[in-house]
């Protein structure tokens, strides 16, 4: 079952905030699993929190799968699993557990998008261009990669929207709140400007393409865009499913 993410306009708890640092160090340093993490006197005196909040932090962080506390000497707290991740261009991303790996859900949203865009080309209008176009500068603006992602998954939407398939569109709707809900952290990779720039030239092509009705440079773009698509048997998208 999916765990949700803490809604964002509620203050989090003191646990809740702790486990959601323990789980940034974990992920940002790229600890293994099995790596040992402290033992639990030494979190409470870091965190400076009492023994009830530090229970409550281990149950949010065990509840995620994130630790193992083994008792005894050498024993502590350890790093149990790692999320699922998905690597997208430029980004590292990684999830709650909803069940279906992230990245078979980016497979269907990639290729419902891709199909669709083709039939938006024929049906956008003026307003929808508008509404795209806001998407693409939303992108050139983004200043990580959590917000570069949103942006990005907002352009599509408003591809999907403006080929008014309502079937499909609500596919494309499901996929996109799952993603959504269960991300849980988003970082550019090392050297990602190259790969951002060329995934923003990308797209406001496609987006000129449309507003312009120019077959061709639809083509063209959507040649470049499609050798971006995700593929579940690849296993550079998804630098977790090689491990170990």
């Amino acid at each position: 079952m999916a765990q949700r993410r803490p809604d964002p306009g509620k203050r989090r708890s003191r646990a809740e905030q702790v486990a959601a640092d323990v789980e940034e160090e974990i992920l940002a340093a790229r600890l293994p699993v099995g790596a040992h993490l402290g033992r639990r006197a030494e979190f409470m005196a870091r965190f400076g929190i009492s023994p009830m909040i530090m229970s409550e932090t281990l149950r949010i962080l065990r509840n995620r799968g994130l630790v193992a506390v083994r008792p005894g000497t050498g024993g502590g707290i350890f790093v149990a699993a790692l999320p699922p991740q998905v690597r997208l261009g430029g980004m590292d991303l990684w999830f709650l557990d909803s069940g279906t790996h992230p990245l078979e859900l980016f497979e269907a949203r990639v290729h419902l998008e891709a199909r669709l865009t083709a039939v938006a080309f024929d049906r956008a209008t003026e307003q929808d261009v508008a509404i795209m176009r806001g998407t693409v500068q939303q992108m050139n603006l983004a200043s990580d990669a959590r917000s570069y992602l949103d942006a990005v998954m907002s352009l599509h939407r408003a591809l999907v929207v403006a080929a008014r398939i309502s079937v499909l569109d609500a596919m494309h709707q499901t996929v996109i709140a799952l993603l959504r809900s269960t991300l849980s952290r988003a970082a550019f990779i090392d050297g990602y400007e190259q790969m951002l720039r060329h995934s923003i030239g990308v797209h406001e092509g496609i987006v000129e393409a449309i507003s312009g009705h120019d077959r061709t440079s639809f083509n063209k773009v959507m040649l470049l865009h499609n050798d971006d698509l995700v593929r579940a048997d690849d296993p550079g998208r998804s630098p977790d499913a090689h491990l170990g």
